[in-house]
């Protein structure tokens, strides 16, 4: 398998800046086998079944990107410069892992400042950015939420900056475990109707956790898919989410992840039989063609850039061949892409059965 076989056309004007209101109004392509029908997120409870189980990752992402001012003496006096900084990963010590623009003007040692009260020292360089905030706790999660901006990927970002809407909108309904610099976005399009209207159709729902970092938008760079490295990403399956899912299985319930970043949770904490465990850690699973699948029977996810990982793992679970009907299908009626786009639901011809 190399890059170009997942290589496909996409027109500019198909790249979503804004979601479907209400967020249930959004198109659904509906994938069974290779039947495909065009329908709405609304219609969800149409297509599923009681006992079945949707895993819904309760990650919740911080206002990552800040905006600031650095000052340094020179012959001409104090003078200040604009700084941007996007966050990474707290750090075991502390700090935080960041990227910055420019990077290659900051120095150990000074401080940067940001709105609402907000500053960071830089104590590392070596090996990547680390910052040092003057808040920690809660005083730190409410001047960060006041003084930063959604990290919008950059598809979106090119297109227009982040603004007040996309605190609500690049946000799950059910968000709470805060860590994410990446919205898990399929689940974007649930909103209270639709939640309700599943529990009346017997749908069951599990929470995880994937905190999504922003190497989830890394561009594939080597030639030979198979040897591509994924970056990792901090994810905790709870006893009771493991207890749960295993009995849904035993009663002969569908397990469905929504979104690639909790199918790429499950799939790392399932044991060889499919038995879900208890787990945590980083996780650098890579799901590629050949991949043989542990305890995932479908996946509701959005549409994918060209070339990336997440349209790899689709091929994965849906045939090769098929995936490229089912884009080609997608561009052809018009259908919204990425983070803030359409979304599919995709059972493979075993799972659709029944």
């Amino acid at each position: 398998m190399t890059l170009d076989d997942f290589d496909f056309d996409l027109p500019e004007g198909l790249i979503a800046t804004r979601p479907a209101k209400p967020r249930s109004s959004a198109r659904l392509l509906h994938v069974a086998g290779v039947h495909m029908q065009d329908l709405h997120v609304s219609d969800l409870p149409d297509l599923l079944r009681a006992g079945d189980r949707l895993i819904l990752n309760d990650t919740k992402v911080i206002p990552a990107r800040l905006f600031g001012q650095r000052w340094r003496d020179s012959a001409q006096g104090r003078v200040s410069a604009k700084v941007e900084v996007t966050l990474l990963d707290p750090q075991s010590d502390g700090s935080w892992s960041a990227l910055a623009k420019p990077l290659r003007k900051l120095a150990l040692g000074e401080t940067v400042n940001f709105d609402a009260g907000l500053s960071a020292e830089v104590v590392g360089l070596e090996g990547g950015l680390r910052l040092r905030f003057n808040l920690s706790g809660s005083d730190f999660d409410i001047a960060l939420n006041a003084a930063g901006a959604m990290p919008l990927p950059p598809y979106i970002a090119a297109k227009r900056p982040a603004d007040a809407q996309d605190k609500e909108d690049y946000q799950t309904i059910w968000a709470r475990n805060q860590g994410a610099v990446a919205a898990p976005t399929a689940s974007l399009h649930f909103d209270e109707t639709l939640i309700e209207a599943l529990k009346a159709k017997g749908v069951r729902f599990t929470f995880v956790t994937l905190h999504v970092g922003a190497g989830t938008f890394l561009p594939v760079t080597v030639e030979d898919v198979t040897t591509h490295r994924m970056h990792a990403e901090w994810g905790e399956v709870t006893t009771d989410a493991a207890t749960e899912i295993n009995a849904t299985r035993a009663a002969g319930g569908r397990i469905i992840p929504v979104g690639t970043t909790a199918l790429r949770l499950i799939e790392t904490a399932a044991g060889r039989d499919g038995t879900m465990h208890p787990w945590q850690g980083d996780t650098d699973i890579f799901i590629y063609p050949g991949y043989r699948w542990k305890i995932t029977d479908g996946l509701m996810t959005n549409f994918h850039l060209p070339k990336s990982t997440l349209l790899m793992l689709v091929s994965a679970l849906m045939g090769f061949d098929l995936v490229k009907g089912i884009y080609a299908h997608a561009v052809a009626e018009k259908y919204r892409f990425f983070s803030y786009g359409d979304a599919s639901l995709l059972f493979p011809g075993n799972a659709a059965k029944g």
